[in-house]
């Protein structure tokens, strides 16, 4: 990875941008609750976030999305509706393109496993603190049905710039 000198997101070139990785993360939100996951490894581990994961070869979002959910909680994910897209650029170099998706249901029972803790919340009282700095900025649109796409700017967990766009 070659880090790059931008500090606002009009220093990056959006046009021609391209993520090195194309990843999903999936909210399941039944009634008045939100589960979430504390990540135990890879990027933002220690943090708090929905389950998700980088795209495999020949995998659509869709199938991504059900897939991580089931490798990380041992539970498949219902009623699957896209909401946003989160463009994510590091100072470092890196760059993630995230398909933001939720779940109104789901079959099975959440577990543990060695990429992921489960956790629910009541969507009231979701622990931004705990979480990636742009969360908070989107994850409210994603709750109230809304479809976006965002563009965000860190430096490691700093969130440096960021912009969001709401979809019709």
């Amino acid at each position: 990875m070659q880090p790059i000198a931008a500090r606002t997101l009009s220093d990056i070139d959006w046009e021609n941008w391209k993520a090195q990785d194309p990843a999903t993360l999936t909210f399941v939100i039944k009634e008045d609750h939100i589960l979430l996951i504390r990540k135990k490894r890879g990027l933002g581990a220690g943090k708090i976030n929905g389950p998700g994961g980088r795209l495999e070869e020949g995998e659509t979002t869709l199938e991504c999305a059900v897939r991580e959910v089931q490798e990380e909680l041992k539970i498949t994910p219902l009623n699957m509706a896209f909401h946003g897209e989160c463009l994510f650029q590091f100072v470092d170099g890196y760059s993630i393109h995230v398909y933001a998706f939720a779940a109104s249901d789901y079959d099975g029972i959440a577990e543990e496993t060695d990429e992921a803790i489960p956790l629910w919340f009541h969507i009231n009282d979701i622990p931004y603190d705990e979480m990636w700095e742009d969360d908070r900025c989107w994850l409210p649109l994603l709750l109230k049905k809304k479809n976006f796409i965002g563009r965000y700017l860190f430096d490691k967990d700093t969130m440096l710039d960021y912009e969001i766009e709401l979809l019709t």
